[in-house]
């Protein structure tokens, strides 16, 4: 396929934030063109957004309804081979359903849906068809996140044993979403969000990095979540214990009340052997400690990090890779997935190192058990 993926769009208006994030990653690598899309339910946005992006008129849609029987209708050689939906979460398994039983591929924002149902039943889709489902936990993206899985896979630190990651951020520590601000109203609205707030946006991250990370699966949690602004109508603040698949025992903290925080995502991970540390707002430097030698600092771009860190990394050392790059990365292996597709042919996105259905489905089995876990006396609630 020597040509550029051909990519559609479900959500990401004028007025959105994930839409232009989405956008500018699927194209740092020149291998993908945005050629449709349905960008709002707002009257008029859609044709406004295609406008300010130079679109073909007759390719912005009102609903992604109909961009999906319009699309599936055209040539193979102009229909689009993917779609990137990016609304908000009760609107991410309509578009979904619906673009995989039409024959397209689908990279969607975390969370997968709206509850667990609906991904499980994105995930029998997906085996049916065997067509590909990217899912957007950004920070698998980094190359010192892979490094750092790489590390572990291959016994550096030992058996591992303890797991501490944490999310605070500190925009919702007012109720924000009374006055009008747009992230704060959906996100903290039940019936657009989900049951979780701050655990089901923020906590599947961290849980997710755990587990990327460590290669481990967590099988337990023993949760509270509080909802700390007066008004507010989903969870702003979490803390929980964790079990892991190994034995190992972890800590996990999200919250959207830490006053001063912003994306302060970080982790520590420990083994027999030692640990490593590493945060998101400085993601080209991660910190290796070690049980019988001086701790050690490694960077972003040096030669002496693993391969699996150097195929998604971008800039020469000392040039930092961010937010944007570990989008792209995503967007780079599902390209990769993309371009190996074969009809009838089954690919394990395992393979390209891109997050898949099967996380989503777990990520939603998480933010419903810990919601379960918080409203039970029991001290441990086991995961679907």
């Amino acid at each position: 396929m020597k040509r550029k993926l051909r990519m559609g769009m479900v959500g990401g208006g004028l007025t959105s934030f994930i839409g232009p994030v989405h956008r500018k990653a699927a194209g740092i690598d020149g291998e993908i063109e945005l050629v449709c899309g349905a960008f709002s339910i707002v009257p008029g946005e859609s044709k406004a957004t295609g406008d300010a992006l130079y679109l073909n008129p007759n390719r912005v849609y009102e609903t992604y309804q109909e961009m999906f029987e319009a699309e599936k209708k055209l040539p193979a050689d102009q229909r689009i081979d993917f779609v990137s939906v990016v609304t908000p979460n009760h609107v991410h398994f309509g578009p979904s359903k619906m673009a995989l039983e039409s024959g397209f591929h689908v990279v969607v924002e975390k969370p997968i849906s709206f509850n667990l149902d609906e991904a499980k039943e994105l995930q029998q889709l997906v085996s049916k068809t065997g067509l590909l489902l990217g899912l957007t936990h950004t920070y698998t993206g980094y190359p010192l996140v892979k490094e750092a899985r790489k590390m572990v896979a291959d016994g550096k630190f030992g058996k591992i044993r303890k797991v501490f990651v944490e999310y605070p951020q500190g925009w919702l520590s007012t109720l924000l979403e009374g006055t009008g601000n747009l992230q704060a109203s959906w996100r903290t609205d039940p019936k657009q969000s989900g049951m979780g707030g701050a655990i089901g946006d923020i906590g599947t991250h961290a849980a997710n990095l755990a587990e990327y990370i460590t290669g481990l699966k967590i099988t337990e949690v023993c949760a509270m979540l509080n909802t700390v602004v007066p008004g507010r109508l989903l969870d702003d603040d979490s803390s929980m214990l964790i079990k892991f698949d190994n034995g190992a025992s972890g800590v996990l903290m999200a919250t959207q009340v830490a006053a001063g925080e912003e994306n302060n995502l970080n982790i520590r991970i420990y083994g027999e052997k030692g640990g490593l540390e590493w945060k998101q707002e400085e993601p080209n430097s991660m910190i290796l400690k070690w049980l019988d030698r001086p701790k050690e600092i490694i960077r972003t771009g040096m030669g002496y990090i693993s391969q699996d860190a150097k195929n998604f990394t971008r800039t020469p050392a000392g040039h930092p890779e961010g937010y944007l790059e570990a989008f792209a990365n995503i967007y780079r292996a599902f390209t990769k997935a993309v371009r190996d597709y074969k009809p009838g042919v089954k690919l394990n996105t395992k393979d390209y190192d891109f997050p898949g259905v099967d996380d989503g489905v777990h990520g939603m089995s998480f933010v419903q058990t810990v919601v379960e876990s918080s409203k039970s006396n029991q001290k441990w609630t086991k995961l679907d």
